[in-house]
């Protein structure tokens, strides 16, 4: 943001009040800074007193009062205050006065479009891994979830400081593989997939385009690779389409080639984490917690599936990532502890490793779940559904509630262009605010050069847009750290709904009296640009007409 916080100047002030009760003395605790649930209770709410009245030797109700007077004292906060009051068992209300707003919204304003929050104190290399879907079909709405989630995490861990990369990492070295190019060889030949293959559509329109080219069929390897390739290709465009970026493509088939597995298995061996029963490898995950030890290398020589998952890891922490964040399938509880486990059987933290298991997404049309998908025969594509309601629409239903909820995706409120749609109804709080601007330019009127000071008293709408604009920093710190982008939906909403009730009760412009026009114009362009940013960490457009 702007390096005059006001809400981090009021909390400075609290613990400054603090610790001069302490004699400079640090408080333990940090004491809190929160809006009251009701509006009679101030502005803002501390809990310092109650904090602090065990090491004072005093209850919380004597111990605030004493606080108060001290913060009346600070000569930088008193004439920004309306009064102070201890309420309930030692809370400290603070009732602020106009000024204080008038000079928030200058903040406001003067941070431009870098609203936000300050960078990390303990910023982190962080290497997000998501989607990573088997490169046997198209993206379907389950793998968009996990798409819109991990992008927009990695655009939260950005804005919060921290140093991130997005990896997609290609399963091209499984047995699935296999069953896809024997199901498009199947198809060139003009027969059914075999019982364990793929069918769809898809399958039949990749072998035609492979067959176009002279591709034989009765070559498995060009059919692997070439499959695997025009796969990736509408993947990459598919994901494109949705905003989804990758810095990193990452080959399973790599980590043969380039050693890595033996490296990793050798690694564990050495260490005295593995071992030989029944002519399989096992790895010892149970000294780490999991329910029971891992099959590494089959009786028969073949690798299970965890270990290049192990070795990828162990690339991972090899190029120096300080935190591995994966964003899991609804199918993969199972996979977390054993990965944890060989991170730390490798002699790596394990706390470095967080997984983030997606729960299930559900297409709803006229109250029952829709199934099917005439390309792929069993699943619908996150293409057909960004055809059916856009891309903003598409995200915005699949961020809006945690990630560890399911999610039924109603189309027919997506579609819907009302209040009742809450993409909708932000994007139309921005697009709005647009309007309002490009009014005001054609007048006298300037948000860009307003004076917001020296104005008459504010609406307590004004006021509520205020404060909710500042929390902004802190929604998107909280959002980062605690992986939850559905917090931001949450919070443009309220953002919408607190402009949508200043524009209804202030009029901006043509209002009357001397700076009124000017001061509500910038609070439009903060609110404007507040709500813009907070689209772009969710990965959805803020339109400027609708």
């Amino acid at each position: 943001m702007t390096p005059t916080d006001p809400v981090a100047a009021l909390r400075g002030a609290v613990e400054a009040a603090a610790r001069a009760l302490r004699d400079g003395e640090p408080t333990g605790s940090r004491p809190t800074l929160e809006r009251p649930p009701k509006p009679e209770l101030g502005d803002y709410s501390s809990n310092a007193a109650m904090l602090l009245a065990g090491s004072l030797g005093d209850n919380p109700r004597a111990v605030a009062e004493r606080l108060r007077d001290e913060l009346e004292g600070d000569s930088g906060l008193a004439p920004e205050l309306e009064r102070l009051e201890v309420a309930g068992p030692g809370f400290v209300n603070f009732f602020l006065a106009d000024s204080w707003y008038l000079r928030a919204l200058g903040d406001l304003l003067a941070a431009g479009e870098g609203v936000g929050p300050s960078p990390a104190e303990s910023p982190e290399k962080v290497l997000v891994e998501f989607v990573s879907a088997n490169p046997t079909g198209p993206i379907h709405v389950g793998t968009g979830r996990n798409a819109a989630y991990g992008d927009s995490l990695a655009r939260l861990l950005q804005a919060a400081g921290h140093e991130v990369e997005r990896e997609y990492y290609v399963n091209d070295a499984g047995s699935q593989i296999g069953r896809f190019a024997d199901s498009l060889a199947a198809r060139m030949r003009g027969a059914e997939p075999p019982e364990d293959g793929y069918a769809g559509e898809y399958v039949g329109e990749i072998a035609a385009r492979l067959r176009a080219e002279g591709v034989d069929p009765s070559e498995r390897e060009a059919l692997e690779e070439r499959g695997i390739e025009e796969v990736l290709k509408e993947v990459g465009s598919t994901l494109e389409r949705f905003g989804v970026h990758f810095d990193n493509w990452f080959s399973e088939r790599s980590l043969y080639a380039k050693g890595e597995v033996d490296e990793a298995l050798a690694e564990l061996e050495k260490r005295g984490h593995t071992y030989r029963h029944e002519d399989a490898l096992w790895l010892r995950t149970t000294d780490f917690g999991d329910d029971k030890d891992r099959v590494l290398i089959r009786s028969n020589g073949e690798a299970t599936y965890l270990t290049p998952d192990i070795a990828y890891h162990w690339d991972k922490l090899q190029r120096g990532f300080e935190r591995l964040v994966d964003v899991l399938g609804a199918d993969h509880h199972g996979y977390v502890a054993r990965v944890r486990a060989a991170i730390e059987a490798l002699g790596a933290d394990p706390e470095r490793f967080e997984a983030l298991t997606m729960s299930l997404v559900h297409i709803v049309e006229g109250g029952e779940r829709v199934q099917m998908s005439k390309r792929t025969g069993d699943f619908v594509t996150l293409d057909e559904l960004m055809d059916d309601i856009g891309v903003d629409a598409t995200r915005w239903f699949m961020l809006w509630r945690s990630h560890e909820t399911t999610v039924d995706l109603d189309l027919e409120l997506a579609r819907s262009q009302s209040n009742e749609n809450p993409v909708y109804y932000v994007q139309y709080a921005h697009a709005r605010i647009a309007s309002i601007l490009r009014k005001a330019e054609e007048g006298p009127g300037s948000a860009e050069a307003a004076v917001v000071s020296g104005r008459v008293p504010l609406e307590e709408s004004e006021k509520a847009l205020v404060k909710r604009l500042l929390e902004f920093p802190e929604e998107v710190r909280a959002a980062a750290a605690r992986r939850a982008p559905h917090r931001i939906c949450a919070y443009s909403t309220a953002v919408a709904a607190d402009f949508h009730a200043f524009y209804r009760d202030c009029q901006v412009v043509g209002a009357d009296g001397e700076g009124v026009e000017g001061s509500r114009l910038a609070l439009c362009l903060a609110t404007k640009r507040t709500i813009a940013a907070a689209l772009g960490l969710l990965g959805i457009s803020a339109p400027e007409r609708m």
